[in-house]
């Protein structure tokens, strides 16, 4: 059951709170009323009259179970109590006076989309009650495709590596600008996307398909158009990782990843993107648990990194707006200091925003311990606060930030927008190999098909599997198709469980996920081809998948770059000729036996003939 107030009441109490800190006439941004100057100055009176423990709160935005701000299920109040000490959203907040809240699905903070604008409005209900009434900034990591943590009924839109494939900045900024509508329909208001990483490295095993691709201007011109489709629809948009995280094979979640390009390297291949983020106005940068030894010789995580986060991206880079950090209970940023310094040192660094620390009261008491000392100046973390709040100015959430149901009804999953999803989808997929102009299939001479492959979980928990999904796409546009889940390691059992599937089919769709040399699924293609029935492969998630199926006999192969059901519903479609393969490789996919050789070049993609 969801707890509403009515919107007069919300408006009521925003504009009592607005004129209980001196703030009810901040314009929606700087240049709406007055000067910038002008509102720094009523800014800045704000952040005099807060007290140091405001202050410190603000800098941090952190995780909190829960699918309501003051009555979640007792399951996550345990969670809470366990891991922040607190029972609830509005109870963290209260605490601690933390200045913006992250929302992800497995913290059930992303049920359905009225539960998450009642979510939003009782946090920022919560902020208003507090000695020093302030708005907080609703952040998660939506970029789509592979990561999201909003799912359907809102729309899910292409990710960055599909977007990459169809070329079009239009599409890109399309794309965000209805992102960016429903998620500010939702009460969210700062968004962890685009992923401005340039993906050099087909091993990177943390950002692959999250990158537009390997080409540094391709990339920079949609992370552009990325960032003025979210922040046309109001919702801050954050260009991530800072100072580049695409030539990695280490996972800085798990571990502190090095960066070995030289400081010229690093200028033509990992900056160009973040320029152009900086150039299109930009409302925040995320950094990198990443060490770039040539960016600074002291070999500090970027994230703690004065000379990466100060010296470039404020001095070189001429960026004034919200830093802010990687998650802080990521491995990257804890291997080298302690978790009561990490805060401290990202504050030094240049940082404005503390995201999700493992253990808020020890960050939090660091911090104000640190400024009660003298280490961090208290005139340094009002630079940061004033940052933080000229956004939260900017976004409006000063006038009014709280949203309805019917804003939601109105915006998100709206048949426009699903329909513009599918359009962009259809022009991403890749068409790589297409042996004998198998495809597209006739439903004249290929009407029963095979689905098998792997089933992993959808990135947001509300779609798929991909079997099911591809197989009831391609009943829908009048096949007989069944669904086999062989899974990422099918066993020799299951192997033959397929094989005996496929007898009597007109052609098998294989769908492949992250397929390497001594991979089963390899065996599965080999073992399915050699029945005589005709094999198409779909790469689900890395386009490389393609090298490793060489030999395999597979007639024809594709790539979605992700497995949500929008990619996959595309796919089918230009399988079964409903819609032209639109796609070509934003990244070139090497040899699997020679990997200095190029297998299918950057920008390779084929057509079906008129």
């Amino acid at each position: 059951m969801h707890h509403r107030t009515s919107r007069r009441t919300l408006l009521t109490a925003t504009a009592a709170a607005a004129a209980a800190t001196g703030v009810a006439a901040l314009p929606g941004t700087a240049r709406a009323v007055g000067s910038a100057t002008s509102q720094d100055s009523r800014l800045k009176r704000l952040i005099a009259r807060m007290s140091l423990e405001e202050k410190v709160g603000q800098l941090f935005v952190m995780r909190v179970y829960g699918h309501s701000a003051t009555d979640p299920d007792q399951a996550d109040v345990d969670a809470n109590l366990a891991e922040i000490g607190v029972r609830d959203a509005a109870e963290l907040i209260s605490t601690y006076h933390v200045g913006g809240i992250i929302y992800f699905a497995w913290a059930h903070n992303t049920r359905d989309p009225h539960q998450i604008a009642d979510l939003s409005n009782g946090i920022q209900r919560a902020g208003l009650a507090g000695p020093t009434p302030l708005p907080l900034l609703v952040s998660t990591d939506q970029e789509h495709g592979i990561v999201c943590r909003v799912g359907e009924p809102a729309t899910l839109l292409p990710g960055a590596m599909a977007l990459g494939a169809g070329g079009s900045r239009s599409d890109a900024r399309t794309a965000g600008r209805i992102a960016g509508a429903e998620l500010a329909a939702l009460g969210i208001n700062q968004n962890y996307a685009p992923d401005a990483d340039v993906n050099v490295n087909p091993a990177n095993p943390v950002i692959g398909v999250r990158s537009f691709g390997s080409d540094p201007e391709s990339v920079a011109g949609l992370v552009t158009a990325q960032v003025k489709g979210y922040q046309s629809a109001g919702v801050a948009a954050t260009a991530k990782h800072f100072p580049g995280h695409g030539d990695t094979s280490t996972d800085s979640h798990t571990g502190l990843p090095v960066i070995s390009h030289t400081r010229e390297q690093w200028s033509e291949l990992d900056a160009p993107p973040f320029r152009a983020a900086v150039a299109a106005g930009i409302d925040s940068i995320m950094t990198a648990h990443i060490v770039v030894p040539a960016l600074d010789p002291a070999e500090d995580p970027a994230t703690l990194s004065r000379p990466i986060l100060t010296g470039i991206l404020r001095e070189e880079l001429g960026y004034d707006g919200v830093v802010v950090t990687d998650s802080l209970g990521m491995e990257g940023v804890r291997t080298k200091y302690g978790d009561d310094r990490v805060p401290v040192l990202a504050l030094l660094a240049g940082v404005d925003q503390l995201l999700n620390p493992p253990d808020l009261k020890v960050a939090w008491n660091a911090v104000l311990d640190a400024v009660k000392s003298g280490e961090i100046s208290e005139a340094r973390i009002e630079e940061s606060i004033l940052r933080i709040l000229r956004l939260k100015a900017k976004l409006g959430l000063f006038r009014d930030p709280y949203v309805t149901h019917r804003g939601v009804d109105r915006t998100v999953g709206t048949r426009a927008h699903l329909a513009a999803a599918d359009r962009i989808a259809e022009r991403t997929t890749t068409l790589l190999v297409n042996n004998g102009a198998l495809l597209p299939l006739s439903r004249r001479s290929h009407r029963n098909l095979l689905v098998v492959g792997a089933d992993p979980a959808s990135p947001s928990g509300t779609t798929g599997p991909p079997t099911t999904t591809l197989a009831g796409a391609f009943e829908e546009l009048g096949f007989v198709a069944r669904a086999l889940s062989t899974g990422t390691s099918p066993s020799p059992a299951k192997i033959a469980e397929a094989v005996a599937a496929a007898e009597g089919k007109d052609a098998v769709v294989v769908g492949t996920y992250n397929v390497t040399a001594s991979s089963s699924q390899r065996a599965l293609v080999s073992a399915l081809a050699a029945t005589g029935v005709p094999v198409v492969t779909l790469a689900i998630r890395n386009p490389y998948d393609i090298a490793h199926l060489a030999g395999t006999g597979c007639a024809a192969s594709l790539a979605s770059y992700s497995w949500t059901d929008v990619e996959l519903r595309a796919a089918a479609r230009v399988i079964a000729g409903r819609a032209r393969p639109g796609g070509r490789l934003p990244v070139p996919v090497q040899r699997a036996d020679a990997p200095t050789q190029t297998l299918y070049p950057l920008g390779h993609g084929l057509s079906y003939r008129s």
